[in-house]
């Protein structure tokens, strides 16, 4: 049974759908491929960083707790 033929969104060309093809079913194997994975977009954060981070966490929880569980007078 031959696999069905589609048309890429991207490049418009023909290519046939296996079921063992990556990425997405309306884009060829040459556009589904992952963009370059950027090594220098991930930020590492410091101490004061990491514990600002945590601080905001911690206050968001906090007013979600409140708005979640107020007794409504």
């Amino acid at each position: 049974m031959p696999f069905p033929i589609k048309v890429c969104t991207i490049c418009s060309e023909e290519f046939e759908l296996r079921p063992d093809k990556p990425g997405f079913a309306n884009r060829c194997p040459a556009c589904s491929t992952p963009e370059a994975d950027d090594s220098s977009a991930t930020h590492r954060m410091d101490a004061i960083e990491r514990k600002t981070t945590a601080e905001a966490n911690e206050a968001r929880r906090q007013a979600i707790r409140e708005l979640l569980y107020r007794k409504d007078s």
